[in-house]
């Protein structure tokens, strides 16, 4: 299936509007009870909630949910609707009375891409992304592109659209490694865009070489203009955006892995994660973008730690093996993003020379 849903327990929830002045939407990644997450922010505008509690020093390791959203830090509030489902499902940190679920929550900018700035996510559309997630199911099929936090979501300085992607690989040691991305950025993608297969089976005793699997590595996206655009499909130019490219833009990224991790080495999972974004899209990182990477590990199959060398060579596998599920995921998002013409302007879907 290639998508974040390979690993067992892990189900995503969307819910959108494009209509009405809307161009938004929520994604919510339900983890089985008792995953432990962590998070690395690196971009230079971030929306996030919550994602303190992730750090590996604080007093809860487990996650449960993750909400991605549209609506910039408005879009935040949906964060409390997932929080309110998971409390009535009984899911959370325990306190005398009730649990206090740990949702944390990162937002894309997409104010005023369906042509309302208003439009944008709250608590109950957190709600029904997260009772979705529920509903689908154990290795549900992801919808792709236009749907959820990726319904609004732009790329290359606001020209083209963006949206959601997955992917997932396998080791042959069993473990999974999967990733969901809301592209939404400031950046162009790198590379034609994702291959035949979002799988590949990497050796768990040596170091992969992903770059062999990356087709080919050396082809790049189209190249900024003077004007700091870039070319349109066929090489065209393209017109300017209605809406302001000045907004903030966001990757924003779920890493999932069946492995046994603590939350520190979820927090290194999360930063090898910004190293596929990096090749996916360039430039990434800006002081413009919000470019958040979660991880979370569900627990189901322990890695080699029989010697300190096994360990090493495991978690190092685990880690570059997330890199390039993050690469695919982005790239997948852009693939799979469709043309959407709103009140704000036409955001035409991104497709290289020859397609």
């Amino acid at each position: 299936m290639n998508a974040i849903t390979d690993v067992p327990g892990i189900r995503i929830g969307h819910v959108q509007r494009n209509d009405g002045g809307w161009l938004s939407g929520v994604t919510v990644v339900l983890p089985p009870v008792g995953t432990v997450g962590s998070v690395d922010v690196r971009g230079g505008g971030p929306g996030t909630h919550e994602t303190d509690a992730l750090d590996p020093t604080t007093l809860v390791s487990t996650v449960d949910a993750v909400v991605l959203t549209g609506g910039s830090a408005f879009g935040l509030a949906s964060a409390t609707g997932a929080q309110l489902w998971c409390e009535e499902q009984g899911r959370g940190f325990a306190v005398p009375g009730t649990v206090v679920p740990i949702v944390p929550a990162a937002a894309i900018f997409d104010l005023g891409r369906g042509g309302d700035v208003k439009a944008r996510p709250d608590a109950g559309m957190g709600y029904q992304a997260a009772a979705a997630a529920f509903a689908s199911g154990d290795h549900a099929a992801v919808e792709r592109g236009n749907v959820g936090a990726g319904t609004g979501a732009v790329i290359a300085r606001g020209q083209y659209k963006g949206g959601v992607g997955t992917s997932s690989i396998t080791l042959e040691s069993g473990i999974i490694v999967g990733a969901i991305a809301v592209v939404n950025a400031l950046g162009a993608p790198v590379g034609g865009g994702p291959q035949p297969s979002a799988r590949s089976v990497v050796p768990p005793q040596r170091l992969p070489n992903l770059a062999s699997s990356a087709g080919d590595p050396g082809r790049r996206g189209p190249t900024l203009d003077a004007r700091g655009r870039v070319p349109g499909p066929q090489g065209k130019s393209p017109s300017a955006p209605v809406v302001s490219p000045q907004g903030l833009n966001t990757t924003l990224v779920v890493i999932a892995t069946n492995a046994v991790l603590d939350v520190a080495e979820c927090k290194r999972t999360a930063s090898s994660g910004h190293a596929g974004l990096a090749r996916a899209l360039d430039p990434s990182h800006t002081l413009a973008d919000g470019d958040t990477v979660f991880a979370l590990a569900t627990g189901a199959v322990g890695l080699d730690r029989s010697t300190e060398q096994a360990r090493q060579v495991s978690l190092i596998t685990l880690q570059s093996a997330a890199a390039e599920a993050v690469r695919l995921a982005i790239l997948d998002g852009v693939e799979a993003a469709e043309s959407v013409t709103t009140a704000a302007g036409d955001f035409p879907a991104y497709r290289t020379v020859g397609e």
